[in-house]
């Protein structure tokens, strides 16, 4: 799974230092849930029991590598969600700050959406987005994801961006 810039796989053993990398730091974290580092135990716990499980039917979290310089630059994928008490499948995407502003986020989401849509059959995809996250939202209206509504996500409040095949 590539795109231009991008390549994308699983994440291994060998890959916890960089994930830990993106949970210590208080850029990365500051919208994705309560918006905290986490220890390196912590981040290993996510890793263990979360991430390297959730590889099912071609959803999950993949590493993206920068290709050019083969070095991991962040992660993003299709998870499963439970929003409102509806099962929903979210776009998601963590990019290294060092790497922001080269259009990586957006890059690995597009690859993500057609992905999810034309190898997974997903009609309908999500992000959920935290309301102050202004990068975020600019990724999801270039994906042509609309506004949906508010709601709270893990007591969080947060924007649901929406996007169906319909549209």
């Amino acid at each position: 799974m590539e795109t231009e810039r991008l390549q994308f796989r699983c994440y291994t053993n060998d890959d916890f230092p960089f994930f830990a990398s993106l949970w210590g730091d208080q850029d990365v974290v500051q919208f994705i849930g309560k918006g905290v580092t986490r220890s390196a135990e912590e981040a290993q716990k996510s890793f263990k029991e979360w991430l390297l499980p959730g590889y099912r039917e071609g959803r999950g979290l993949y590493l993206i590598i920068h290709k050019e310089t083969e070095q991991p630059i962040g992660h993003a994928g299709v998870v499963q969600q439970a929003v409102d008490g509806k099962k929903e499948f979210e776009i998601g995407y963590w990019i290294a700050k060092e790497y922001w502003g080269n259009g990586y986020a957006t890059e690995a989401a597009a690859f993500f959406k057609q992905y999810a849509s034309q190898q997974l059959g997903l009609k309908r995809l999500i992000c959920l987005i935290q309301q102050q996250n202004e990068r975020s939202v600019n990724v999801a209206l270039k994906l042509g994801m609309k506004h949906e509504k508010d709601t709270a996500f893990n007591t969080i409040p947060v924007n649901v961006y929406a996007w169906t095949s319909d549209q």
